[in-house]
């Protein structure tokens, strides 16, 4: 639905907020990684013409200190990190915001930056992954990540096992690259806060900013229509939001902040490095006996996410032995912050890739390893899966892809100097339910209105939402209008998880059946009506109007019902617009999320199918096929579904070939915060990739929606690294699979 605006340069973006008297800002980065500000000579910068401020903490407002972080809050995570901003003198990584300059134009603002000079007191600092592995510490399970868990003793069965694979797999850190960099536009009026804010949780920015500045939470308002990107790092709220806020409350101007890619570097968490072992033991017939998957992920000191990097193996594999642990070690650098398909993506490449080993080492076709131990349930704890059908995805995969044409053996397949290989993996995970209000409008002209405030980060939810609305209300696709991104709306759910079009589409389907009570209620008031003395199960709606189940022409469209009501529209809301009821639906949806917990495995899943050509002289990788088919639950719209799960792809084969933030382990300072170092795939990269799904529904959700953003990159870096050691014999086991790891 957005599709026309977009291509025509009409959707605005938070950069695109022009607002009177608008300053600009830019940040002063430190450059230790532990320590204390000693000295802050800003003479130089202030000389320069254009320029209103430069903010430090010895000039800065007060902010209240971030919210510790609480289970029954979880908008106490938006900050991401624990540092008072330009409230304290303390520096806790290489990078961390120090001063903020503000200026009449984006460029005197930059320019006036680099005039700040800082000195420090350098403290002792632990800034290497490397050599803080050996300080790790096994997770405790918590709300969001859970940690060490086994059945059956699988140190023994390994033990005993007739055939072994036991090996380390590391990947590196990532940093976030949205097309759309970090943007802020803050307005103040009085004690009245607007920010265009590019969000993924519009919620959470306006719960966290109210408390930092001391507002009421009715004072705040974010706009965020639409999103240029996400991926996880725009759903905390990061210091460049804060201190632009700051700098428009300390100047009496409003003021935009654009990052530029090192900003964005530098204050923006990203992907933790890990190092992974895994283990498994089989029987000669393949049937697995152990799985043991332990990793090690780093946090920063003040504040980070895990990489739960053994999510995927307490669920895809039949072995009646099992070990999982999480460890996480904790370093002075920038929090970690979620990156699509926390845990699974780096942690299917270690899982999968050792199944392919083990399919080596037993001379078995990989796909056949996989369906010999494809569970029936949990293997962990027994629980049923709601749905699961990874025989069928592969199966399709394989006849599409051409499988069978694959000669076992490395490096036995070739085109001229290039060297062929195909390789497999399974995608998996594991999709979040979360709590939505959503209010829906029927106007006597046949118009609907839904508003609700989810968020448009490029995966068509506006297109899907109004999809579902014009199914369940029997109303054209053009009636629908979708109000969302905007925090004067009913609150919606976090774009994250892989959740947010069923959670939205739950909320939206109760409030669509609410909506045709209420107007079946106003129908049975006339005599006349041929709906009189029906209920609504009886009905169907369809033709911008309900009618008879059992005699599709007796009926009334809802302008004629509305109209003879003396009604102009008609209007029903999910959740009460109080405080209680939004505490009460949040607390019945973290019931029932828990609920199917104990009940289902709630997950998608699917097959990756790769070719890749290596060079046999310079070691260059190309990926030349690629097929995807994936079992996701229904699927609401294919255009963005396909969408969804080929950009998935595209992230996991940068992943797998080039991505790689590179880390001083000296100093914590990333050395190549930019798009001219930090390489992901371009057009020129990547193949033509087909998509598929089998597209049938949950029976244990409404619509049997699932999720499909996440679900994609999952799997691909073990398929392009197993697809590489079929067609070279070199098994790389440390990502990225560059040429100095092939020759």
């Amino acid at each position: 639905m957005d599709g026309p605006a977009k291509t025509a340069g009409l959707a605005r973006y938070t950069a695109d907020h022009h607002v009177p008297d608008l300053a600009h800002a830019a940040l002063v980065h430190a450059t230790v990684a532990r320590g204390r500000i000693t000295g802050l000579d800003t003479a130089d910068a202030e000389a320069v013409g254009g320029v209103l401020a430069v903010l430090t903490h010895h000039n800065a407002p007060r902010m209240t200190p971030p919210a510790p972080v609480s289970a029954l809050d979880l908008s106490t995570l938006a900050p991401g990190t624990t540092v008072d901003y330009l409230n304290t003198d303390r520096v806790h990584w290489n990078g961390q915001p120090v001063a903020v300059v503000v200026a009449d134009s984006p460029d005197t603002a930059r320019q006036a930056a680099r005039l700040v000079r800082v000195t420090y007191e350098v403290e002792p600092a632990v800034t290497d992954f490397a050599a803080a592995q050996d300080d790790a510490v096994p997770l405790r399970g918590t709300l969001l990540v859970l940690g060490e868990e086994r059945t059956g003793d699988a140190e023994r069965a390994l033990a005993t096992a007739p055939v072994v694979v036991d090996h380390r797999y590391t990947t590196p850190a990532q940093s976030h690259h949205a097309m759309e960099p970090h943007a802020t536009v803050a307005v103040w009026n009085g004690d009245r806060l607007t920010v265009h804010e590019g969000s993924q949780d519009v919620d959470w920015a306006r719960r966290h900013l109210a408390r930092r500045f001391g507002v009421p939470l009715a004072g705040v308002r974010v706009l965020s229509p639409h999103v240029g990107g996400g991926f996880g790092g725009k759903a905390p709220v990061w210091a460049g939001t804060v201190l632009t806020v700051l700098a428009a409350r300390a100047t009496g101007r409003a003021v935009r902040m654009v990052l530029s890619r090192e900003d964005v570097i530098r204050t923006v968490g990203g992907r933790t490095p890990t190092v992974q072992r895994v283990a498994l033991g089989a029987q000669r017939d393949g049937t697995l006996t152990a799985l043991l998957h332990t990793g090690v992920s780093q946090v920063g000191r003040v504040g980070g996410t895990p990489e739960p990097v053994g999510s995927q193996s307490r669920h895809l594999y039949a072995a009646p032995h099992i070990w999982i642990r999480h460890s996480t070690t904790t370093l002075d650098v920038l929090p970690t912050a979620h990156m699509r398909a926390p845990g699974e993506a780096v942690g299917t490449f270690a899982l999968e890739s050792a199944v392919d080993e083990l399919a080596v080492a037993l001379g078995m076709d990989p796909v056949e390893l996989r369906m010999r131990n494809e569970p029936d349930r949990d293997p962990l704890d027994g629980k049923r899966f709601s749905r699961r059908d990874l025989r069928a995805a592969y199966a399709r995969g394989a006849e599409r892809f051409g499988w069978a044409e694959r000669t076992p053996s490395p490096r036995s397949m070739r085109d001229g100097h290039w060297l062929v290989g195909r390789g497999v993996a399974t995608a998996f995970h594991l999709p979040v339910r979360l709590p939505a209000d959503v209010t829906v409008r029927l106007r006597a002209d046949g118009t609907v209105l839904v508003r609700c405030a989810f968020h448009e980060i490029g995966v068509g939810a506006a297109t899907a939402q109004t999809q579902v609305a014009a199914d369940a209300l029997g109303v054209p696709v053009e009636a629908v209008t979708v109000e969302h991104g905007d925090t004067e709306l009913p609150v919606g759910p976090q774009a994250g998880g892989s959740g947010q079009t069923a959670s939205v589409a739950t909320a939206l389907l109760e409030a669509c059946e609410e909506l045709k009570r209420s107007v079946l209620a106003l129908a049975r008031r006339s005599p006349s009506s041929p709906l009189r003395g029906r209920r609504l199960s009886e009905l169907r709606a369809g033709r911008g109007g309900l009618y008879r189940a059992d005699a599709p022409d007796r009926g009334e469209t809802y302008g004629v019902i509305l109209t003879r009501a003396g009604r102009a529209e008609i209007e029903v809301r999910t959740a009460a617009g109080t405080r209680l009821g939004r505490t009460l639906q949040q607390a019945r949806a973290a019931a029932g999320w828990f609920r199917d917990r104990r009940r289902w495995v709630r997950a998608v899943t699917g097959a990756h199918f790769c070719e890749v050509r290596v060079d046999e002289h310079t070691g260059e990788v190309r990926v030349s096929r690629w097929l995807g088919v994936f079992d996701v639950g229904r699927v609401v719209n294919p255009k963005t579904a396909t969408s969804q799960l080929r950009g998935g792809i595209v992230m996991g084969i940068g992943a797998a070939l080039s991505e790689e933030t590179l880390v001083d382990p000296r100093t914590g300072r990333t050395v190549n915060p930019g798009l001219a170092e930090y390489h992901v795939p371009v057009q020129a990269d990547l193949p033509r990739i087909e998509v598929d799904y089998l597209d049938e529904p949950d029976p244990t959700t409404p619509l049997g929606l699932l999720g499909v953003g996440e679900v994609g990159i999952t799997g691909v870096a073990a398929a392009v690294a197993n697809a590489v050691h079929h067609a070279t014999g070199v098994r790389v086991r440390d990502l990225p699979v560059t040429l100095d790891r092939l020759l």
